[in-house]
């Protein structure tokens, strides 16, 4: 099922696909849908991938593909909409090779998280541009990494952490752990005789365990960003 926005998204694409050959760029979907912000085209965009109507080809910023278009979407022509706003079925779309080119969305940035002991709740109001080529589906928000705790895992201090928002994680995965709902941290997620242990990667730390209630998963990492002084 789709709503209207989605609906209008990849008709929009498709047009541009098979007028020119590359994909409309975000600020392109962006003003073409009306939106706000760059992070909407996002989300549709997730959207739509996580319902294989389209895909993004590897290794490019801005390529996307069309997969398939939903039924009756004829180009050119208004897009159908149900009572409750949405349209379903598919059909089979021409697929159309794009070029690469650049595009940039800015994500929420949170603050500072501790890469060792946890450090107070992160909270804030800022932004950060990312490319859109490392951010998969789903929401997303970047983080500072502050400490040493994880250098081994490739993470340092002063990185930015771009963090897929979700509740839950499997074993040996990177999260971001709310400890007493006071105090964030990232580290590697363990399950042990029925408490939850936080990983460093680093021998100078040891690991941190809680009881299961004390600890709110509250991302998991999806990408680094570093900086060169």
């Amino acid at each position: 099922m789709l709503t209207a926005k989605q609906h209008e998204l990849i008709r929009f694409i498709q047009q541009r696909l098979e007028d020119t050959g590359i994909s409309p760029s975000f600020e392109e979907m962006k003003e073409a849908l009306d939106l706000k912000s760059k992070s909407g085209v996002h989300r549709l965009i997730s959207a739509l991938e996580e319902r294989g109507f389209i895909r993004r080809l590897p290794n490019r910023a801005r390529a996307l593909e069309v997969v398939k278009l939903p039924e009756n979407a004829v180009m050119g022509s208004p897009a159908p909409v149900a009572a409750n706003d949405a349209v379903s079925a598919a059909i089979p779309a021409k697929a159309v090779a794009p070029e690469p080119a650049n595009d940039i969305i800015d994500v929420p940035l949170h603050g500072r998280i501790a890469a060792g002991a946890p450090i107070e709740a992160i909270e804030g109001q800022s932004s950060m541009p990312v490319p859109a080529a490392l951010l998969g589906p789903g929401e997303h928000y970047a983080l500072e990494v502050s400490g040493d705790s994880m250098i081994e895992a490739g993470i340092f201090d002063g990185d930015f952490a771009l963090v897929k928002r979700t509740d839950t994680a499997r074993d040996g995965e990177i999260v971001v752990a709310l400890v007493d709902n006071e105090e964030a941290t990232l580290k590697y997620l363990r399950k042990d005789a029925g408490r939850v242990v936080l990983d460093p990667a680093n021998g100078a730390y040891e690991a941190q365990v809680y009881e299961p209630h004390r600890v709110q998963v509250q991302g998991k990492l999806a990408g680094l960003l570093r900086r060169y002084h």
